[in-house]
């Protein structure tokens, strides 16, 4: 059986507050060995560590999301710098900018997203990246720091793609990618060197084809790598290994046992 990381997920969600251990156990079960439970406040990233304390292979971020921005101060980065104290975290995130919802103004954005991308510089540790319309604004601000990450559930366009793999980014791909709209997102992945990609579920959000507009899993992330494989036109185990392989280098990942 292949082997598969899931390198965004929300088993801190409330979605799965009953039944994380048996979403965890199913996952494995579908060959995914390794996952990066991903936080988007404080509290979910402090559950994001409970996670990772009981299930092994499971491995945490830490981080306010671009709606949340307005929380971002100087206590919520004091707390975020002693979460990220914890060995099983790997990266700061998810922050970054949404100018889609604007929850919080594009200014208190910009300025919890720099903040946070000051203090993975500092940390040095990797950065989950939130976009969405706004990768020229986004991209122009990682130009100015010396990190590297992931632009999760890319989004963009394919020069923002090109611009990102430029910089030594990893673009996330998710379940979109089998929606049969997504014909520019297919484009960005068969553009795109399989050494820049990720595979990731954003669960419980966005499940892909045939379970989407259902709860999304960790457990998933098979249809999700056999979409890429098809569109790469490579061996779906090769896929397997090559994402795997890029999630465990750019987040320091134990190299998987099976």
């Amino acid at each position: 059986m292949s082997i598969w990381t899931d390198t965004h997920c929300h088993l801190n969600h409330p979605d799965f507050e009953a039944d994380a251990r048996a979403v965890w156990e199913r996952a494995q079960q579908a060959g995914v060995h390794r996952a990066v439970v991903t936080g988007y406040d404080l509290p979910s990233s402090e559950t994001a560590l409970h996670i990772v304390d009981r299930f092994a292979g499971c491995y945490a971020t830490v981080g306010v999301h671009p709606h949340d921005a307005s929380q971002v101060d100087d206590h919520t980065l004091s707390r975020l710098g002693e979460l990220a104290a914890h060995p099983g975290v790997v990266a700061i995130g998810e922050v970054g900018l949404d100018y889609y919802r604007n929850l919080s103004t594009q200014e208190t954005q910009s300025r919890a997203f720099e903040e946070q991308l000051q203090l993975a510089v500092r940390l040095g540790l990797p950065v989950v990246v939130h976009c969405r319309d706004a990768y020229d604004d986004l991209l122009s601000t990682l130009a100015r720091y010396p990190l590297r990450g992931v632009l999760h559930c890319f989004s963009g366009e394919l020069h923002h793609a090109q611009r990102a793999v430029r910089m030594g980014w990893y673009l996330g791909i998710g379940g979109v990618v089998t929606f049969k709209n997504a014909s520019t997102l297919r484009e960005v992945v068969q553009q795109s060197p399989l050494e820049n990609l990720l595979l990731e579920t954003d669960s419980p959000y966005l499940a892909p084809m045939p379970h989407r507009g259902k709860r999304n899993e960790p457990a998933y992330i098979p249809l999700i790598g056999r979409m890429v494989a098809s569109i790469k036109d490579v061996p779906v185990e090769e896929l397997a290994a090559i994402t795997t392989a890029n999630a465990c280098r750019l987040f320091s990942l134990e190299v998987p046992y099976r």
